[in-house]
C-alpha cells in the first residue's frame, strides 16, 4: 500500500510542505526541527512597564491600559476560532505580565464562547492553561 495521496490537491501540499522542510534545512539546519506553532516560546514576556509604555497609556493617557487592550486581544483571537495558538499563548503570557488575573483571563474566554462558540471557548481556554501553568505540549 503506498504512502501517496490520490487526491492531487493534497499531493501538491504534501510535496510543498517536503521541498519546504528541504530547503528551511538546507538554508538553516539548526532550523529543521522548527514548528511555527511553538513560535511564541521564541518570544520572552515583556515586562509590565515596557508593555504599558507602548501599549498601554503612554500615547493615549485617556485611553484603555495595557491588560485591557491585551484581554480585549485575547477576546479576538478566541472569536476567530483560536486557530493561532501560539498568540493566544503568548497573548495570556502578557496580558498576565499586564497584571491580569487568572479569572479575568478566564472570563474573557468565556465571553468569547457568546460571538465564537464553545469548540473555540473550550480551545482558547486549553491553551491559556498550558501558558498559564507553562504545560505546553512540544
Amino acid at each position: 500500500m503506498s504512502d501517496t495521496p490520490q487526491n492531487p490537491l493534497e499531493a501538491l501540499m504534501r510535496q510543498t510542505q517536503e521541498m519546504t522542510e528541504a530547503w528551511t534545512r538546507a538554508l538553516n539546519p539548526a532550523m529543521g526541527g522548527f514548528n511555527p506553532a511553538q513560535m511564541d516560546k521564541l518570544w520572552p514576556t515583556v515586562p509590565a512597564e515596557m508593555l504599558e509604555a507602548f501599549f498601554g497609556k503612554q500615547f493615549n493617557p485617556e485611553g484603555l491600559d495595557a491588560k485591557t487592550r491585551l484581554l480585549l486581544t485575547l477576546l479576538g483571537l478566541t472569536v476567530q476560532g483560536a486557530v493561532a495558538e501560539a498568540q493566544i499563548r503568548l497573548t495570556v503570557r502578557h496580558a498576565v505580565e499586564a497584571g491580569a488575573t487568572k479569572q479575568e483571563v478566564a472570563e474573557t474566554i468565556g465571553i468569547a464562547a457568546l460571538f465564537g462558540g464553545v469548540p473555540a471557548m473550550t480551545k482558547a481556554m486549553d491553551l491559556a492553561t498550558e501558558a498559564l501553568d507553562g504545560t505546553q505540549e512540544r
